[in-house]
């Protein structure tokens, strides 16, 4: 299987709090949450949908795990009215947490990943299959990214700039060069970026 993640971002690169719940992400005193809520139409809608239909398993870090089970994995479809797809297929496949907190999960199918995480997920990733799915989790993403685990990033940005929370990339950290795939813009101005990570970067040399 490859590894590929999907991030909802701010322009300002926040990742903390975008969900409809204000309270549901209120560390370090953020107070700007949901800020994704009313923004995509339905041609990115869609494409939410259709990501996680394809996926033939999920990983997720412990936080959105938590997150998802207390939504997705909670609701009936009537809850969900036009998400179903969404809903079916975190119920129906395989779940990884990446976490060694977690012992007794609840989630039917999910599995706990502690010990040796990078060998772990290489051996997931080793499966035949088509995509390992990470959503939100900017904790886990940041990671996978610095162990080259990452074989597709794909950025959900939304146009607003929300000045505080949790960032998906550090103010420093490691460096990451990055093929565009595709790119696309809705009619509510929400940019869809798809890269593959290329290597490092190349700089120019210090005068």
């Amino acid at each position: 299987m490859k590894l590929t993640t999907m991030t909802q971002v701010t322009i300002d690169g926040v990742v903390q709090g975008n969900g409809g719940a204000s309270e549901e992400d209120r560390r370090n005193g953020f107070t700007r949450g949901g800020w994704a809520l009313g923004r995509g139409d339905d041609d990115t809608h869609t494409l939410i949908k259709e990501t996680y239909h394809r996926a033939d398993a999920f990983l997720f870090g412990r936080r959105t795990y938590e997150l998802f089970l207390a939504s997705w994995g909670s609701w009936t479809e009537q809850d969900v009215p036009g998400w179903e797809p969404v809903m079916r297929a975190l119920n129906a496949r395989p779940k990884y947490v990446a976490t060694s907190t977690l012992t007794e999960p609840a989630w039917a199918g999910t599995t706990v990943l502690s010990g040796d995480l990078a060998a772990a997920i290489a051996d997931l990733k080793a499966k035949p299959g088509g995509e390992l799915q990470v959503h939100g989790s900017g904790t886990l993403v940041r990671w996978l990214l610095a162990n080259d685990l990452v074989d597709e990033l794909t950025l959900i940005v939304m146009p607003v700039i929300v000045g505080q929370g949790t960032r998906l990339f550090p103010e420093n950290g490691p460096d990451l060069a990055l093929d565009l795939v595709e790119s696309r813009v809705d009619s509510k101005g929400v940019t869809t970026q798809v890269f593959r990570p290329a290597g490092r970067p190349q700089y120019a040399p210090a005068r």
